[in-house]
């Protein structure tokens, strides 16, 4: 694979709202491609399941939990793909592989359109500027719509939506699609459309084919300065100058090109091939940028060139049969089989033993990697995120968004003999997932693990007990709060020792107050001395004291969070204070403003959407109103109903078994997290009697 030039590779991921198609698509670009010889459906009757899902959980469940790596040649192109898990809970998974990527497929349901977690990920391919395609899956469905999807995608992602075809037929009548440019219509026969038929345009589609090319030309020239002039000046454009065109403004971010098909029905998917291959960036056409930590992490550029310095980043981890697999995007130069290569995080040598090109959960080795090729390393100790170098440049790349957990669950082994697993699995997995964390809490002797959603947590319990053997015993959710205060409370602490020896003394006065809503930060420390009250170098110790008290708030014992801590009064003594003193006496002066200033409790708040059948948008909608919801928005769509609303996450538990049961089966739903929110009075009550108890019962 290494034979094939950098301008011919194209490293992509395919990402979308859960249920859109994703792992179906991949399991045709790969049987089109020739990488495997026959069709698995994810929820097949065959039990074998889509070959991008590896995991016997995903294969039960019939969604994708783990992003899959693989690689295809379409034609003389080498197409590097990841497959990337839908469910918000699992959006780690996305943000690491695009990360690492230079292009995307972002792929919509026809009927739905733009769902929730279709903008998530469309806000995660912005955030690393990854130009995308998108197509409009599953024509085939009652209710499919390519102008209504393209239409939304301006409405509710603000993306500049050129629609590049025009659909022959929809529903149970679509039978292939029409390429305006080309002017040439294309069906797919044989048993798995896998023969291309191309034809001429039939007679009652012409009007609208030429009417779609002019359009894709106006639109692409609005973006595109070259094909403007040509516009201008009334030329007729070639299908090669289009093409380049259309290219230059998909790198650009300035447009996005709409494809449609049917994965599950095999149309559409050669010709979405072909866009990836025509529109799509290789990796010398992106540029990724690294930190020189010799230069005062000074941005610099790095370049495809296999000659240059190696650069490389580990986005994932993988406990294989054979020890720790780690996946690694080339960024900068080369490495072969037996090379060293240096841990940029903690400048540790290691020898690679063996490349591999992943093929989901199959391996083929390889002699060497260069610039531009995703493959995994064996034998490689490191965290997710780290920086490797051939040691003669000291460069990092820029990590990646890992979002805070929303939901944690105490846990602990079944059987006193699994205690060896147990530690096992949990270093593994935090190893691997850096949105699952764990914790032992001092106060209670339990450990917790926390995570992005019930669903998250649940996979990584069932895991433990099928690849460790270790049964877990789990308690009731433990919802993220948080503590805050509503207005300004002021302190003047002074805190005095006396012991044998030297004393201790410090005094801190001044005052906190909430930060605005939109602030970035949730603590700001605010240094108003004047005149030496407190000398220099104990202000810090001052933040620190403060830094250490809003780890834990008073009410519940959650952490604090929108303070500005301001000081701007003291005093010190020339031989009993020190920066222990001070960093007390701040820790018991936050305590003592924090009581003044009105202190409440945050929930957190998830942004919940829901679909079900129309017939059922009363219960559906009397269910939100029960859990506390506030309702944002109601679509109605193709006889289906999509509820979006603000839930308190703490109402969440539960929910899908009363949803099933109040929709017959019918109705699913989407939450992720959106921002916190007071809790109501008689919940914050009950939490801070809560938190009495507990603390009474310590003290016994």
């Amino acid at each position: 694979m290494a034979n094939v030039p950098i301008e011919k590779i194209r490293n992509i991921g395919i990402s979308a709202h859960i249920d859109s198609g994703k792992t179906t698509l991949t399991e045709r670009i790969l049987f089109y491609t020739g990488r495997i010889h026959e069709i698995h459906e994810v929820r097949g009757k065959d039990g074998v399941g889509a070959k991008m899902d590896s995991m016997d959980l995903e294969r039960e469940k019939g969604i994708t939990i783990q992003s899959a790596a693989t690689y295809a040649l379409w034609g003389d192109h080498n197409i590097n793909i990841i497959d990337t898990p839908g469910h918000v809970d699992f959006t780690i998974e996305v943000e690491r592989a695009l990360r690492v990527l230079d292009g995307a497929i972002l792929v919509l349901c026809s009927v739905s359109g733009v769902q929730s977690q279709s903008i998530t990920v469309d806000r995660q391919m912005k955030r690393y500027r990854v130009p995308r395609i998108a197509f409009v899956n599953k024509m085939d469905r009652a209710g499919a719509n390519y102008d209504r999807v393209a239409q939304q995608l301006v409405e509710k992602l603000g993306h500049h939506a050129v629609k590049m075809q025009v659909p022959i037929g929809a529903e149970d009548r679509f039978q292939g699609v029409i390429d305006p440019i080309l002017r040439k219509a294309f069906y797919f026969d044989g048993e798995s459309g896998e023969i291309i038929r191309e034809e001429a345009i039939p007679a009652e589609y012409q009007e609208a084919s030429e009417a779609r090319r002019q359009e894709i030309i106006e639109k692409v020239a609005d973006v595109d300065d070259a094909l403007a002039e040509l516009y201008v000046a009334g030329e007729e454009p070639t299908v090669e100058q289009i093409y380049a065109a259309i290219r230059r403004a998909t790198i650009a971010l300035k447009m996005t090109p709409v494809m449609c098909g049917s994965a599950y029905k095999n149309k559409g998917v050669q010709i979405l091939l072909n866009a990836v291959r025509d529109f799509l960036p290789n990796p010398a056409q992106v540029e990724n940028k690294g930190l020189d930590q010799k230069a005062n992490e000074a941005e610099v550029v790095l370049s495809s060139d296999p000659a240059k310095p190696f650069v490389g980043l580990a986005f994932k981890l993988e406990d294989g049969r054979y020890g720790q697999l780690t996946y690694m995007r080339m960024y900068q130069g080369k490495v072969t089989k037996g090379d060293f290569i240096f841990n940029q995080s903690n400048q540790k040598k290691v020898k690679i033993p063996r490349i591999v090109r992943m093929h989901s959960n199959e391996m083929n080795d390889v002699e060497e990697a260069r610039a531009g090729d995703i493959v995994a390393l064996f034998g490689v100790e490191c965290a997710s995120g780290d920086t490797f170098t051939d040691g003669s440049v000291a460069i990092t790349m820029t990590s990646m968004h890992v979002p805070d957990a929303v939901i944690s669950l105490a846990v602990a082994p079944k059987n006193r003999d699994s205690t060896a697993n147990f530690s096992k699995a949990l270093n593994r997995f935090t190893k691997e997932d850096p949105t699952f964390r764990v914790h032992r809490d001092e106060e209670s002797a339990q450990t917790i693990i926390s995570g992005m959603g019930e669903l998250h947590l649940e996979i990584y319990i069932e895991r433990m007990k099928r690849e460790y053997g270790c049964e877990v015993v789990a308690g009731k959710p433990q919802v993220a709060y948080r503590e805050t205060i509503t207005q300004r409370g002021e302190f003047a602490y002074t805190h005095k020792k006396q012991t044998g020896g030297s004393g201790q003394f410090a005094k801190v006065c001044g005052y906190l107050e909430p930060l605005p809503e939109d602030a970035v930060m949730n603590y700001e420390f605010v240094d108003e001395i004047v005149g030496g009250s407190i000398p220099r170098e104990f202000i810090s110790a001052c933040d620190k004291g403060f830094q250490e008290a809003i780890k834990k708030g008073s009410l519940i014992g959650f952490p604090v969070v929108g303070v500005r801590c301001v000081i701007n009064d003291g005093g010190f003594h020339a031989v009993d204070s020190s920066e222990q003193a001070f960093r007390t006496a701040s820790i018991m002066g936050f305590r003592e403003g924090y009581a003044a200033a009105k202190p409440t409790i945050l929930e957190p708040m998830m942004k919940v959407e829901v679909q079900a059948p129309e017939d059922f948008q009363g219960s559906v909608v009397g269910q939100i109103n029960q859990r506390r919801g506030t309702i944002l928005n109601t679509e109605n769509a193709e006889g289906y109903v999509t509820v979006t609303a603000e839930v308190p996450l703490n109402e969440m538990f539960g929910y899908s078994t009363d949803l099933r049961s109040a929709t017959q089966g019918k109705g699913e739903f989407t939450m992720e997290f959106a921002k916190y929110s007071p809790a109501p009075r008689n919940e914050q009550e009950a939490l801070m009697a809560q938190y009495k108890e507990k603390q009474a019962a310590e003290r016994k």
